[in-house]
């Protein structure tokens, strides 16, 4: 036969002569405080003897996890006469505490380890000898010309710029060109042509042939300038010019200018004598120099070629192949501006002058480097940039 259920009195803490109440649910009893101190002092000895931060984490949750038997006595607490939660919930809560400092507290010493551990295994000895991969190279011309660009910045020149697809009035009208001149005609100017079914076959724009449009745009955004405030235009315009020549060892249809110009009142050929000199210098050596010989330019008049001293024999040689005995070799053209330019840009010839230069950036490349073929420059061999080194 079936005995009757046996009531149990209401649990107690040992301490207080009274029994754990039996539970439902397996695992520790919140009201069991020496199984829950056992389970602390468990937790904190393996806590204590984990050697890796993997490790104490496996411990962690172990002790701290859904499975460990602090967190079933937690789950139990609903079970719990409302007289002994909060005995049992302080009990609880000291020892998950205490786990969890202990737990923080090994995992701040592993951590510690670690770093010191790394910087140890993973020093790196930068004095030891390294293999060196191959590396690109800026291109010579850029670096020369900024070169160039600084000689004339530093004397407080300004760098001016324009487009490189250029109205032809910029191009040719503006630098006194006659419309019949040469330079106008097809085997000198690559001319863009009109957009299909216009009426004017023209369109007016052209490749710029040289830099010195850009002298024109820049005396017309600074004439009110001069006008206004009596400052002097001092402009040096690099870039990259277009003409149909073919490419062979001392032209290409697409290469390099740099030129000056100065307005101001006073200005002579002394003056500009003095600049080319200063520029040469600066290029060549303190043994470089130049002269003029008498030319014809249309924006300038007078007009002259420039000259350089033979970078080969320095004029001393008969025999030199690259001056032909000479001691000079072309370097460029200059002059006094005309006074129609000036007249173009509402500038007033009668008060002031100004004077101009330009010499080609390849040309000053093959002399200072004694580069023979103009074809290396542009065939984008990187074993042609890389000999000039990293300048910058």
């Amino acid at each position: 036969m079936f005995c009757a259920p046996v009531d149990f009195p209401q649990s107690l803490h040992p301490e207080k002569g009274r029994l754990p109440v039996p539970t439902s649910n397996s695992g520790l009893s919140p009201l069991d405080f020496e199984g829950i101190d056992s389970a602390v002092s468990a937790a904190v000895a393996d806590i204590a003897v984990a050697s890796s931060l993997d490790e104490l984490k496996e411990v962690r949750l172990a002790h701290t996890g859904d499975k460990a038997p602090l967190t079933q006595a937690n789950r139990q607490m609903a079970e719990v006469a409302s007289h002994d939660k909060a005995a049992a919930g302080k009990a609880l809560g000291a020892a998950r505490a205490k786990v969890s400092q202990a737990v923080q507290e090994r995992q701040a010493e592993l951590e510690n380890e670690r770093d010191a551990r790394v910087l140890v295994e993973e020093a790196v000895d930068v004095t030891l000898p390294v293999r060196s991969g191959p590396h690109g190279a800026r291109h010579p011309l850029n670096s020369l010309q900024e070169r160039m660009v600084d000689t004339f910045v530093a004397m407080g020149w300004e760098v001016a710029e324009g487009p490189e697809v250029e109205a032809e009035w910029y191009n040719f009208d503006a630098l006194n060109f006659d419309a019949d001149h040469p330079a106008r005609q097809m085997q000198d100017t690559f001319f863009l042509e009109s957009p299909a079914g216009t009426e004017n076959e023209s369109s007016g724009l052209v490749l710029r042939t040289h830099t010195s449009p850009v002298q024109a745009r820049a005396m017309l955004e600074r004439s009110a300038a001069l006008l206004e405030e009596g400052k002097g235009i001092y402009v040096v315009c690099p870039g990259k010019t277009f003409r149909t020549d073919e490419l062979d060892a001392t032209h290409t249809p697409v290469f390099h200018q740099i030129e000056g110009l100065a307005v101001d009142t006073g200005l002579t050929m002394a003056h500009l004598k003095g600049t080319l000199d200063h520029l040469a210098r600066s290029m060549f050596g303190p043994e470089a120099t130049t002269r003029l010989r008498p030319s014809f330019f249309p924006f300038t008049e007078p007009s002259a070629e420039m000259d350089l001293t033979c970078f080969v024999c320095s004029g001393g040689d008969a025999a030199c192949r690259t001056c032909s005995g000479t001691g000079w070799i072309e370097w460029g053209g200059c002059g006094m501006t005309h006074p129609h330019v000036l007249r173009a840009a509402g500038i007033d010839p009668d008060t002031y002058t100004a004077f101009a230069f330009g010499m080609g950036i390849e040309r000053t490349l093959m002399f200072r480097h004694g580069v023979a073929d103009m074809r290396d420059m542009v065939e984008g061999d990187v074993r042609f940039s890389r000999q000039f080194g990293m300048e910058i």
